[in-house]
């Protein structure tokens, strides 16, 4: 583990490391947080470099000002993306569905805090993460059919019916329509839908790094690993991810503080 996020200082972003909980805000308030190319490559390497350091458990991604992310900036990625060749774009394209594959690998459990408008990769980066809080009130809305694109973007066709359900999935990704808060908790995108979105999200996220950051990885990994196995395949992972989970002393210390009446004291090792 070499990655020191203490002294991490992003230029596309805000960036805070605290009680072992980093957090992540998209920052561009005055046109309700949109990504630029280069933010897009920030936050991709900052996934990955996630996967490098013990000083961070959890992490929550919200955005400034109310809303979480309005997707791409129509002038700094839509425009240039209309003058691109085809190499350009499969480049860009790939880079983009990069951001949700270190999402994924990342260890660390990652909490969206959802206000006002979340579309388009604004609504993925939501998808990708592992738990979702929405501030009641909040839109989502995964938007690529309004500017002639698929919904096959980021991942989303593979992603979102998992958690929403085939029949729903394809009539957001077709249709492009709003999906409300109500809609989205009952549909089980949203865990929750509070007063106060990233009060709660850092509530969640303060809770999850006190927790076994091993078996937290573990658990995040076979949630994924698991999808296209079948259960017997699925029993004999999960058979053996528990038993390497048995020989941690964190298991060890859950034990100890049981028999002895106490909360155990995770540390990750």
């Amino acid at each position: 583990m070499s990655w020191d996020p203490t002294g991490f200082a992003p230029k596309h972003f805000l960036w805070d490391l605290k009680d072992r909980v980093a957090t992540i805000t998209l920052n561009r308030p005055e046109r309700k947080n949109p990504l630029t190319f280069d933010s897009y490559d920030e936050l991709r390497d900052t996934f990955r470099a996630l996967n490098q350091t013990r000083l961070a458990k959890a992490v929550v991604i919200q955005g400034a000002g109310g809303n979480f992310c309005s997707g791409g900036d129509v002038h700094e990625i839509i425009g240039p993306l209309t003058k691109m060749d085809s190499a350009g774009l499969l480049k860009f394209t790939r880079m983009a569905g990069d951001l949700v594959r270190a999402m994924r690998a990342c260890p660390q459990p990652i909490v969206a805090a959802v206000e006002g408008v979340c579309a388009g990769a604004g609504a993925i980066i939501a998808m990708a993460s592992d738990l979702r809080i929405a501030k009641a009130g909040a839109t989502t809305a995964f938007l690529f059919t309004r500017v002639g694109l698929s919904g096959a973007d980021m991942g989303a066709c593979a992603i979102l019916p998992r958690l929403i359900g085939h029949g729903r999935a394809a009539e957001l990704l077709f249709t492009a329509r709003t999906m409300t808060t109500d809609e989205g908790f009952a549909w089980g995108f949203y865990n929750r839908v509070v007063d106060n979105a990233q009060v709660e999200a850092r509530a969640l996220a303060e809770q999850l790094a006190s927790g076994p950051s091993i078996a937290h990885c573990i658990t995040k990994r076979q949630l994924d690993a698991e999808w296209n196995v079948t259960i017997e395949e699925a029993i004999e992972m999960e058979a053996r991810a528990q038993a390497y989970c048995m020989e941690t002393k964190d298991f060890r210390r859950a034990y100890e503080a049981f028999a002895s009446k106490q909360t155990p004291e995770f540390k990750g090792d």
